[in-house]
């Protein structure tokens, strides 16, 4: 990982430390020494940084991230990636394995790790392929993949519709400790579809994505986590129906939790009305009422986690009819600020509530212990403004991409510093330098 030459002991005064795992949100001053977290009034030497009025979290956790690298460099790539992470308040990321070649095989974890040694801003964790080639026929060498460095399994932009190897697999992987996550979609009921299927599609004449095509899938998934007992996660929910499923599920103690995106909350099927490919993503955009229950999963804990699904793609790409438009938008750079307009200050979620969709939800799933802050442990930081009006330009992204879903929204919330080990890799704080 890139790292800054310069090496300081820190003293973070002032701030609002919001820890969800240790219960922690009051005003207090955090230590940095050699890259840990350390008590303050044991530090010699230590650069003292006043950030009253802003607020200290651990570091952000996105574990849905498309970095492209290896194959799609011209839309992506782990540099770029890892800066709009850092930009973004993401201290560490997982990357999916839908690159070219795919990440089906040891060797390619292994090019991504080592590239992530000489360019990645922020902590990379890749996941590596459910079944080879992702063609949904054969389970990869899941063994060898953990071996070499994965943190989970996923054929994120496919699912395994053979149902008998997808138990196969969640049993295996339970052997390796390895959790499934899985874009839960019937190919069939969705083929051809653009958006989802409903008033908007048949107004603006668009094939549509039935809500059927993902919670058929979430229901075989939650059958078979609990005939395997084994942890699926499921990826981007987008169907009100869903939370529901997933909720009783829950209710049974059957090991499935869940995601959803920042797009997906703050945004309905009404934004295709224009035929804006930036708000073509899969799974689509649903109704208001659909949005209303991913917001009550997220209220009462269904849902555990917060991820972008950050998938960039060129201009090019994009500035083409909707129906040949790839799907997929960019959201490492938005997602905090639009969480925490869209949640916090809609007073939906708590800042606390709203952290730990950051941190302990997707360390908890991912079984790692991160996403705290505590003595002794890397100094991972997330430093953020909660009240700062601002709006977002996707013109100053550090992404290669432009494909947002929020150019030109007005937002309150802004990230002012990420540090990772201890350094400053992103900072707007004054007097402070990032790495870049």
């Amino acid at each position: 990982m890139v790292r800054s030459k310069e090496v300081y002991n820190y003293i973070l005064e002032k701030a609002r430390v919001i820890d969800p795992k240790n219960g922690i949100d009051e005003v207090r001053d955090i230590g940095i020494e050699n890259g840990v977290i350390a008590e303050p009034e044991k530090i010699s030497n230590a650069k003292i940084i006043n950030l009253e009025g802003l607020v200290i979290a651990p570091g952000f956790i996105d574990m849905h991230v498309h970095l492209r690298e290896p194959g799609g460099k011209d839309k992506e790539t782990i540099k770029t990636g890892t800066m709009a992470a850092a930009a973004g308040g993401f201290t560490t990321i997982v990357s999916m394995p839908n690159t070219n070649p795919l990440a089906d095989n040891p060797s390619v974890i292994e090019y991504i790790k080592s590239h992530c040694e000489l360019s990645a801003y922020v902590n990379v964790l890749p996941s590596g392929c459910i079944s080879k080639g992702s063609e949904g026929i054969e389970m990869s060498p899941i063994g060898g993949l953990k071996k070499a460095g994965i943190v989970a399994i996923t054929d994120d932009g496919k699912c395994v519709q053979n149902h008998e190897l997808m138990k196969h697999v969640l049993m295996y992987s339970k052997t390796f400790g390895l959790p499934v996550l899985d874009h839960c979609q019937d190919p069939y009921l969705a083929e051809g579809g653009l958006v989802s299927e409903g008033y908007w599609s048949s107004i603006k004449g668009l094939r549509g994505i039935p809500v059927a095509a993902e919670t058929i899938m979430v229901s075989r998934d939650i059958i078979l986590a609990e005939a395997a007992g084994w942890k699926v996660h499921i990826q981007h929910v987008s169907a009100g129906d869903s939370v529901d499923m997933i909720r009783e599920a829950q209710k049974k103690k059957i090991r499935v939790s869940a995601e959803v995106t920042p797009h997906h909350i703050a945004l309905t099927d009404e934004c295709i009305k224009d035929y804006d490919t930036n708000f073509k993503m899969n799974p689509p955009l649903r109704t208001e009422e659909d949005r209303q229950k991913l917001i009550k999963g997220l209220q009462d804990g269904t849902i555990s986690v917060i991820a972008t699904d950050h998938a960039p793609h060129t201009t090019t790409d994009k500035l083409v009819e909707f129906a040949y438009a790839p799907f997929g938008v960019i959201g490492l750079e938005t997602a905090v600020c639009v969480c925490l307009t869209e949640l916090y200050h809609k007073d939906l979620l708590s800042l606390t509530e709203l952290v730990s969709k950051f941190t302990v939800g997707p360390a908890s799933v991912l079984g790692l212990d991160i996403g705290s802050i505590e003595i002794g442990k890397k100094a991972d930081l997330t430093i953020f403004n909660p009240d700062e009006k601002y709006t977002i330009d996707s013109g100053k992204f550090y992404s290669k991409s432009r494909n947002t879903s929020f150019n030109g929204k007005e937002v309150k919330g802004r990230v002012i510093g990420t540090i990772i080990s201890g350094r400053f890799v992103f900072s707007q704080i004054d007097g402070i330098k990032g790495t870049f």
